[in-house]
């Protein structure tokens, strides 16, 4: 059976939908209420609390435990500086991801690195003959994300000290009630957020304190339907929607690299030796087969194919995560890639899909045609290749001061 979070005696009382799903072990809620929207809006327009104390964690202390990290993921970790974080793949010796996450350097040679799934004796095989020592200590540690953009203020209005100032993808050890954590401006929404990092003993008064102050902030608890619309109009791959890690397959058709996943930036390949880099230098020199872009559905093309049965159009009411196909003509002869999340995006009005396409097919502009299934008929409906991410609001890696409204930031961090 999944096992209770160190949040659970609190998520269970707030989840009146009863709605849980199975999550690294643990349960994990849905959605709260009945219906998921107003938790997706707490997101965009509030702030929303997601209980992610199912991510793996990972400490690594000693004299190696960088030497050791820069030989397992692709970022150059000697850039990492005491109190940042940095976002990270990590491949087999083909190239391909096994998984992808967070490094936070906490101290000199002291770090923290965050799964999906579990990795310690990837790490451990890994560091032979190496002075590291390296933790588990996932169920030692819960963890909240607070996104959105009345976050910040929320906190502020909580820590003892001042994070007015923690900038993006930085960590700082802060106390709430009392209760010492450690605090990354981070998360998963593509929105102004925290990921907070509290010992289990402490979860529930780290919880209370912030349910008690939220209702000021338009905070409410979120579940997974809200913060899978929210990563897809962020443009953030996922784990076993958008990717499969090598590790749980056998099958190449289901092995992806960071380059076709749109990771290539995560990559450094200057830097000294590290799993997969042969493998990546020559898929560099050679480019990728395949490309991550989003795209923007045509609502007419929609609209036109649910006309023919005399019914109106229809929008997907949650996320989806299913493999559909894209091609690059109407007819449906020639599949180019396919769609591995999407949504309809309630702030854009767009109905907006992450895919995975041939190269030729990727150019930002270019018209595709993904497959709708409407009472058992396919129909090929038009889409144009977009930028991701499909929202980027300035607040994400701004100031206090920066205006809370959509734009494109650009950078990475």
């Amino acid at each position: 059976m999944p096992l209770p979070t160190p949040f659970h005696s609190r998520t269970a009382a707030c989840c009146t939908s009863q709605s849980w799903q199975e999550w690294s072990g643990y349960l994990a809620a849905n959605s709260y209420q009945m219906e998921h929207i107003q938790e997706y809006i707490a997101v965009r327009t509030g702030s929303a609390l997601f209980d992610v104390s199912p991510l793996y964690k990972y400490h690594l202390r000693g004299r190696d435990a960088a030497r050791l990290l820069d030989r397992v993921v692709t970022r150059d970790v000697s850039k990492c500086r005491t109190g940042q974080v940095i976002y990270t793949a990590w491949c087999d010796d083909d190239g391909k991801i096994i998984d992808d996450g967070t490094l936070a350097r906490v101290g000199e040679d002291f770090f923290r690195l965050t799964a999906a799934i579990p990795t310690l004796d990837w790490l451990q095989q890994n560091a032979l003959a190496m002075q590291v020592e390296i933790e588990d200590v996932s169920p030692d540690y819960g963890a909240l994300a607070l996104q959105g953009p009345t976050s910040r203020a929320l906190l502020q209005s909580l820590v003892e000290g001042d994070i007015s100032d923690l900038g993006y993808f930085r960590i700082v050890d802060e106390k709430i009630a009392g209760v010492p954590l450690r605090i990354s401006r981070t998360g998963f929404t593509g929105d102004l957020g925290y990921e907070l990092f509290v010992e289990a003993e402490h979860a529930e008064t780290l919880w209370d304190a912030l349910l008690e102050h939220g209702l000021d902030y338009q905070m409410r608890p979120a579940g997974l339907q809200a913060l899978d619309m929210a990563r897809i109009e962020a443009g953030l791959v996922q784990l076993d929607a958008d990717f499969t890690s090598t590790r749980q397959t056998i099958f190449d058709a289901q092995r992806n690299t960071p380059y076709e996943l749109g990771l290539g930036w995560t990559v450094k390949l200057g830097k000294d030796f590290f799993v997969g880099q042969e493998a990546l230098r020559a898929e560099k020199a050679r480019g990728p087969a395949l490309q991550t872009v989003g795209i923007v559905i045509d609502l007419a093309g929609v609209e036109s194919a649910y006309s023919k049965f005399g019914m109106p159009l229809h929008l997907p009411y949650t996320s989806w995560n299913e493999a559909t196909p894209i091609y690059s003509d109407g007819d449906r002869r020639n599949q180019v890639g396919k769609a591995t999340s999407g949504t309809w995006s309630p702030i854009l009005k767009q109905y907006v899909a992450m895919t995975r396409l041939k190269p030729q097919n990727a150019a930002l502009g270019s018209r595709v045609y993904i497959e709708q299934s409407i009472e058992g008929k396919r129909f090929a409906v038009p889409a144009q290749v977009v930028a991701m991410p499909f929202f980027d609001p300035p607040r994400k890696r701004g100031d206090a001061n920066t205006p809370n409204t959509p734009g494109n930031s650009g950078g990475s961090a």
